[in-house]
This record gives structure tokens, C-alpha cells and sequence, in this order.
């Protein structure tokens, strides 16, 4: 992979990664009531998923969603479903902290921590079309001429390093708002209003189709 296809690549995911999702958007809700710091729990479960989605494209699990409409549509309702009901769950912890997740000394930090790594992981997982948007976006930048296994390792770690980035900076961008939002009204407001923003992504991901 030469130069500057790698820059175009790099480019087009920094731009993609910059929009606001469910990932961003759980970031941001961790990280005001987390910290960014913790936060990263909850980016290293979402990044899990993509890399898993990465590797399942390459492997040509892409091609088969493209081609089965029941296999794309199990997983989609699926994860529509999972969005509905984390948006449920974000809208009923109404002024409490931590959208339903406790922290309480060091056993409760352990179990939080998974807590958020899962959490991370299955609203990233909750897309079937990242995959197929993986199988389509690569290998418009392999060379077909080179060894394509260093290529997807070297574009799976750039997706990574740009995705961290901004989920992080999504998690900052949070945390700084933490102290606004430690009056009760106020925070349940943001629950409220994340909680109905992840039931909207959960209903226009049950709209979406395979093309």
C-alpha cells in the first residue's frame, strides 16, 4: 500500500469516525459519569466488536450478509432491540448515576468495569452493517498485487488508532460537562435525552437494508 492511498484511507475514516453514533454517543455518557479514564473500558469493548466485525469482513462474513437477507436480518432486529432497550434503561436511571451501573468500592469497580466493556462492545455489535460497510471500504485500498494480510493489519490499525481517538475525545468532551450536570435536574435531562436518542438509533437501524 503505498503512501498516499494510506492517506486517503486515514482521511476517510477520520471524517466517518467523527460523525456522532451510538458508540460516540456512549462514550460521552460514560465519560460524564466515569471520567475519561474509565471510559477507556468502555472504548476497548466497543473497539473489540470492530475489530471482530474487521476480521469477520476480511473473512468474507460481509459477502454473506450482502447475499442473505435473513441472516442480515436477525442480527439487525437484534441489535435494534439491544439500542431500545439501553435506551430504556439510560431513560428510567432519570438523575441517578451511571445509567443503572454502581460503583461501590473495589469489587464494585471490578464488576462496573466489565460492566462497561460489555456495554461498549454490544452497542458497537449492534450494527450487522459495519460489516458489510468493512467489506465494501477495504478493499477499495488493498493492492491486490501486495501481500493483503500486512495491508488489513495495517488498515485495521489505523481504524483503531483514529476510532480510539475520537471516542476518547467524545469521553473528554463528557467529562467536562460532569460538573454541570451534578445538579439532579440536569442530569436527568441528559439521561432522558441520550436515552431517547439511543431508542431513535435503535428504530433507524431497524430501517436500515442490506444496500
Amino acid at each position: 500500500m503505498n503512501l498516499q492511498l494510506w492517506l486517503v484511507f486515514a482521511l476517510t475514516v477520520f471524517v466517518l469516525s467523527m460523525i456522532p453514533g451510538p458508540c460516540m454517543l456512549l462514550a460521552a455518557t460514560h465519560g460524564m459519569h466515569h471520567g475519561s479514564r474509565r471510559t477507556l473500558v468502555t472504548t476497548a469493548g466497543a473497539l473489540s466488536a470492530l475489530v471482530l466485525m474487521m476480521l469477520a469482513s476480511a473473512a468474507g462474513l460481509g459477502a454473506l450478509f450482502a447475499a442473505s437477507a435473513p441472516a442480515f436480518a436477525a442480527v439487525k432486529w437484534a441489535g435494534a432491540a439491544y439500542l431500545v432497550y439501553l435506551g430504556v434503561r439510560t431513560w428510567r436511571s432519570g438523575g441517578q448515576e451511571g445509567v443503572g451501573l454502581r460503583l461501590a468500592g473495589e469489587e464494585g469497580v471490578r464488576r462496573s468495569a466489565w460492566q462497561r466493556y460489555r456495554q461498549g462492545f454490544a452497542v458497537a455489535a449492534s450494527n450487522p452493517k459495519a460489516i458489510v460497510f468493512f467489506g465494501a471500504l477495504f478493499p477499495q485500498f488493498i493492492d491486490p498485487t501486495r501481500p493483503q494480510a500486512v495491508q488489513y493489519a495495517l488498515l485495521c490499525a489505523t481504524f483503531v488508532s483514529i476510532e480510539t481517538a475520537w471516542q476518547m475525545a467524545y469521553a473528554f468532551g463528557g467529562m467536562r460537562l460532569a460538573a454541570w450536570f451534578g445538579d439532579p435536574g440536569r442530569l436527568r435531562t441528559f439521561n432522558r435525552l441520550s436515552g431517547g436518542m439511543f431508542v431513535g438509533l435503535g428504530v433507524l437501524l431497524s430501517t436500515v437494508h442490506r444496500s
